[in-house]
């Protein structure tokens, strides 16, 4: 649960105090004891990486390269570059097969 200082608008922390956990505010001197016991608990779904990367649409548009598939050796593939790496999929519908250089 995230909640919002009513005072400044900043988010709340969670702190120990003297007899209970509270939320307080660190930038002005909001504090709100919590009364009752928190069980609820939940645990965001971790996306998948290629919904992170932007999925298959993210190579439909990329121009091929006259490179060779390492796993069917078509003789086209699609390239991008990352900041680190270079990344290639095959242009093969059936491969599809994905890599770094």
């Amino acid at each position: 649960m995230l909640l919002f200082c009513p005072g400044c608008g900043n988010g709340l922390i969670v702190e120990e105090g003297q007899r209970c956990h509270r939320f307080a505010c660190n930038t002005c001197p909001y504090v709100h004891n919590i009364t009752r016991k928190v069980t609820n608990r939940k645990y965001p779904k971790l996306k998948e990486v290629d919904d992170v990367l932007g999925g298959a649409a993210a190579w439909e548009n990329v121009d091929s390269t006259a490179a060779v598939s390492r796993k069917c050796e078509h003789p086209s593939t699609r390239s991008a570059d990352d900041a680190d790496d270079h990344l290639q999929q095959c242009c093969n519908a059936q491969c599809g097969h994905r890599w770094r250089d």
